[in-house]
């Protein structure tokens, strides 16, 4: 084979090598997008880059997939649906206290699961691995927790009432999950 044919071949093993390296970069963003659903193109918008976002997603991926995470069973989904139901009866009465209530079922429940929860900002992440739908929920119930604990008289009853509904969202996915 002459000089041109070797330099023809070089491309042709170059290219294929190079599509290769795209398909499968397609392929895994292609797994993420479906694993993080929502959460994928949030990822997206928050770090600017389809890029950084797969592997940071990528990421909490691999770390969510070394934890053991375990469905409850029968007794303690028994006993966190009683809790909850508890909270939400106290609400009435004690809008503010009923939401830390809440939060504090909530890491409870991810405890007893296997989620890390020292960090909210690794729990709304780890969450968002197997619960997409729902780390939105988490996530705005959160805020408006932060914000009425940092002024009390700024939120009213309606905004905490939005948010125990966002807790209860990602409680149910949580505690029904089997």
């Amino acid at each position: 084979m002459g000089t041109i044919g070797w330099i023809i071949l070089g491309v042709v093993v170059v290219a294929v090598i190079v599509a290769a390296a795209l398909a499968m970069r397609s392929r895994g963003r292609a797994r993420l997008q479906e694993r993080f659903g929502p959460e994928y193109e949030r990822e997206v918008a928050a770090r600017g880059s389809e890029r950084d976002a797969a592997r940071h997603l990528s990421d909490v991926a691999d770390r969510r997939d070394q934890l053991d995470i375990r469905p409850l069973d029968r007794t303690a989904r028994d006993r966190y649906t009683h809790r909850w139901e508890a909270v939400q009866s106290d609400f009435v009465d004690r809008p503010s206290g009923a939401l830390d209530e809440a939060d504090r079922l909530i890491t409870d429940v991810m405890r007893d699961r296997g989620y890390p929860v020292e960090d909210f900002g690794e729990r709304a992440e780890l969450v968002a691995a197997d619960h997409p739908q729902v780390v939105e929920h988490y996530r705005a119930a959160h805020a408006a927790r932060r914000d009425h604990q940092g002024s009390p008289g700024a939120t009213d009853t309606e905004e905490l009432r939005q948010a125990f509904v966002h807790y209860r969202a990602l409680f149910d996915e949580l505690v029904l999950d089997h």
